[in-house]
């Protein structure tokens, strides 16, 4: 930087040498004559821009490259200076600038209550409320700053660093050293965000160092001394570590290690290493040695493109001790899985996520699964959506992984076939809407005189539905909605009788159609800062008597869940297999309290009643008798953390409790919890009862943006 005078600037005499002029903007031409220059140029005039917007913050105009990393400098540029008042002491041979301080210079910003330029030592000298931007986008707080001309190297006290994904550094002091390397004293390195109602609370982890090294252009952090701590309390300590820092999205290297230990691995070690290939590739090398078993190697490749991304993950050992025989028959066991998804247009994606194994053992038995996974299931798919048409093929391999599931479980559904279109221009006043649903499935079966897995039942289905409906509110705010649906269906269906019997092929068609009304009358009031909304509800639906269910297999209509969120569906079975026949008549009664906060409490009590016809639900599922069982269902949201369901289903005679499901759910900042509890009683031919309870909890503490821990517990009462 140039020394010099004040220039020709008509100085004001004043006492002390001391020279003051009021807030302005101030232009310097030349970038080697840093901020002394500005200070000294008394006759530069206000840049144009800037001075068209005086409000504008000087830290939100710092750019950077598209990559958001690399800072973007231009030395060409002058460096701008804003300050309530400047002053000019000569006899200390400094320059002051005073109140809301703001210089802006190479992509670089810094506020401050007081900036000091010291001619003799070179130095600019920054206090009170310090935020530096730099061109990364990282901020630096400080109490006092003191830096070299060009923001270079300098001294930071009680400072901390915010990068753009609120990762923060925190120390007493830091020294910048050259361009690229500063050193923190006594820091503090945490991704976690400041408690709003407590900024001074601890987080809930955090990395104490007794020094952070931080070299840009390595875009490493070097930690000595560490403590890890959780909540403010030491939990683990190191002598040293290294990491990248923020700036550093993907590269090379090993993983945290791992150890674990179980009856049947024994004791196993892992040392994950990534390879970062390219931007758009990696592979995540992973050997596991298992004391008991050997080496098990296993591999995660993933490419991400233009319009999607696929994985594929591999896994195979060489079993070198085996004290059974292995369900591979052989040594070698291992499995491919791939996932993939893309993006054909702004409609269409297809996709894929397949597991091809040596054996249905293989991966839970090495916790590559979870150990309660009960099916395998590979698809294939290919979805078209818009704002009211949906198109969805899929293609679905079936297997059994439970110890009962024999050569049946197996089953392949090539392809399954769902659409979905409502026409744009009403039709006679009302909504109009089309289905169909086709469905190609094999199952397998076992041939014992060969002893091999053959194609068994053959399952093929097509079904169309064309649905019409119109809602009508009358002046009183009664609301009418009558519908009419029509449906036909196809079947071939191929069964095996026994083994090595001749099959038996048949054709099975059928028709139907339903017309109904609903009827709503809702009744609202206003309560001071709540709104109260009772509304009855009746529904009534009519339908031929001509079908028989016992025609068809039924494959997708084995669930059925009698509660409130199924008292007015047009169709209570699950699946197409299986369809609803002759006259059925809803009746509920809904009520709704809802509070400007954003708290609400829902309530809905029904029934249904069978009134004519055939009635083709099963005993047992609360809807095979003329007046079915009651169904209960409350929802309550005191606030927008905490949430509470209880759904509920009373005998229609004796009024006993029949089935219950109860959930919590509350959420307070990274935590969040949840629990379910489960009653099903159910009577045996014999009229024995059997309560069947389950509790279920889960909860899930998020670490950091991309880091989440989670807990789930499932217990059988």
């Amino acid at each position: 930087m140039q020394r010099g005078g004040l220039g020709s600037s008509g100085a004001v005499c004043a006492e002390a040498g001391v020279v003051r002029r009021p807030r302005s903007w101030l232009h310097a031409w030349s970038a080697a004559v840093l901020l002394i220059a500005v200070l000294a140029s008394a006759t530069a005039m206000p840049t144009p821009s800037l001075a068209q917007q005086p409000d504008e913050a000087l830290l939100d105009t710092i750019t950077t490259n598209p990559a958001g990393q690399v800072p973007v400098t231009d030395r060409d540029q002058p460096m701008l200076l804003q300050a309530d008042e400047l002053v000019y002491d000569n006899a200390n041979n400094r320059v002051v600038a005073k109140g809301n301080v703001e210089i802006y210079y190479n992509n670089y910003a810094l506020t401050a209550d007081e900036v000091v330029y010291d001619r003799t030592a070179s130095t600019l000298a920054a206090s009170g409320s310090v935020r530096i931007k730099e061109p990364s986008g990282s901020v630096i707080n400080a109490d006092q700053i003191t830096l070299t001309e060009d923001f270079r190297d300098g001294f930071v006290g009680a400072l901390q660093i915010t990068s753009p994904d609120d990762l923060r550094i925190v120390a007493k002091s830091a020294t910048r050293e050259g361009a690229e390397t500063t050193v923190f004293d006594k820091g503090v390195f945490t991704p976690c965000k400041a408690c709003e109602k407590d900024p001074t609370a601890p987080p809930f982890w955090q990395i104490r160092a007794s020094r952070i090294i931080h070299k840009k252009s390595e875009g490493n952090l070097y930690f000595e001394d560490v403590s890890f701590d959780i909540f403010g309390q030491p939990i683990v300590y190191v002598p040293f570590f290294y990491a990248p820092d923020p700036s550093v999205k993907r590269r090379s290297g090993f993983l945290i290690p791992s150890v674990g230990f179980s009856e049947d691995l024994g004791l196993t070690s892992e040392v994950p290493y990534f390879w970062a290939i390219a931007p758009n590739m990696d592979f995540t090398f992973t050997p596991m040695v298992a004391s008991k078993k050997g080496l098990l190697v296993k591999g995660l490749w993933g490419h991400r493109l233009a319009n999607g991304q696929y994985f594929v993950d591999l896994a195979g050992i060489y079993e070198t001790n085996r004290s059974f025989s292995s369900p591979a028959d052989s040594n070698f066991r291992g499995s491919v899985v791939t996932r993939g998804d893309f993006g054909l247009n702004n409609w269409w994606n297809f996709g894929w996520d397949a597991t091809i194994e040596s054996d249905d053992t293989f991966r839970r038995f090495y916790r590559l699964d979870n150990v309660l996974t009960t099916d395998r299931v590979s698809n294939l798919h290919l979805v078209g959506q818009s704002a009211r048409n949906y198109f969805g093929a899929y293609a679905y391999q079936f297997g059994g992984l439970l110890l009962t599931d024999t050569a049946d479980s197996g089953s392949r559904a090539l392809p399954e076939i769902d659409y979905h279109y409502v026409f744009d221009a009403p039709l006679v006043g009302g909504e109009f809407s089309f289905d169909a649903n086709a469905l190609a499935l094999q199952r397998d079966t076992f041939d014992p005189v060969s002893a091999k897995r053959l194609t068994g039942r053959q399952h093929n289905r097509l079904v169309v539905e064309a649905k019409w409906r119109k809602q009508l509110i009358d002046p009183l705010g009664e609301v009418f909605t009558p519908f009419v649906t029509a449906r036909a269906d196809a079947y071939e269906l191929q069964d095996v009788v026994g083994p090595g019997s001749p099959e038996e092929t048949r054709t099975v068609t059928r028709a139907t159609g339903a017309v109904g009304l609903q009827y709503q009358f809702p009744f609202a009031a206003r309560l001071g800062s709540t709104t109260h909304v009772i509304e009855p509800v009746a529904q009534i639906i009519a339908r031929p008597n001509t079908i028989s269910n016992e025609d068809v297999p039924n494959e997708d209509a084995q669930s059925l869940v009698f509660d409130d969120t199924l008292l007015f569906d047009l169709d209570k079975f699950s699946g197409y297999d299986r369809i609803e026949t002759g006259t059925r008549t809803n009746v509920g009664l809904q009520y709704t309290l809802q509070s400007d906060s954003g708290s609400y409490i829902r309530g809905v009590l029904g029934q249904s009643y069978h009134v004519d016809g055939d009635n083709p639900f099963a005993t047992g599922t609360g809807l095979d008798e003329s007046s079915s069982d009651y169904v209960v269902g409350l929802y309550m949201a005191p606030s927008s953390n905490v949430t509470f369901v209880a759904q509920s289903r009373f005998d229609a005679t004796t009024l006993k409790l029949v089935r219950e499901d109860l959930s919590a759910a509350f959420s307070y900042g990274p935590l969040a919890m949840a629990v379910n509890y489960a009653l099903d009683v159910t009577t045996d031919q014999l009229g024995d009862t059997r309560d069947a309870q389950e509790v279920q909890t889960s909860g899930s503490l998020k670490l950091t943006e991309n880091w989440t821990a989670l807990a789930a517990l499932r217990y059988d009462i």
